[in-house]
């Protein structure tokens, strides 16, 4: 089992944890109030630092949950492994109506995973594809 260090920077942060057992994501907890007004984004402390084993990367992506029924959604997430201050969650109401986020909510969620390095080599040309350099869309509906 990989071990993720936790610090927490508030003395009343929420530790990441799962919901439920084989749950993908950590569950990331707000270290503060804040109403987000519809379109508006505002960026919530977490209260907690973590340290990314080497070799691996953390994604914070939305809850489902919270994006669908509020239209809650993150904005940003890599945390990289030499990155050792607040994790901080960059939220934006896409819904229409205002969203209270209060102390200790559960505002986003946590993968950690593996990522390869990688070399990148300049080239000429690149090798053909079935999709070639069809862009968004490309696919149908």
């Amino acid at each position: 089992m990989l071990r993720l260090p936790v610090r927490r920077l508030i003395a009343d942060a929420v530790t990441p944890r799962y919901g439920r057992a084989g749950d993908a994501g950590l569950d990331l907890f707000a270290a503060e109030q804040y109403e987000l007004a519809p379109g508006a984004r505002y960026v919530f402390g977490t209260g907690i630092a973590i340290a990314v084993p080497d070799g691996y990367v953390g994604l914070v992506w939305d809850r489902s949950g919270l994006a669908t029924r509020a239209g809650i959604t993150t904005m940003a997430g890599v945390i990289d492994a030499t990155y050792r201050g607040e994790v901080r969650v960059p939220l934006l109401n896409t819904g229409d109506e205002a969203y209270v986020v209060h102390l200790g909510d559960r505002i986003a969620q946590l993968l950690v995973q593996a990522i390869p390095v990688v070399e990148v080599v300049e080239v000429d040309a690149l090798d053909d594809t079935p999709r070639g350099s069809a862009g968004f869309g490309s696919s149908g509906r």
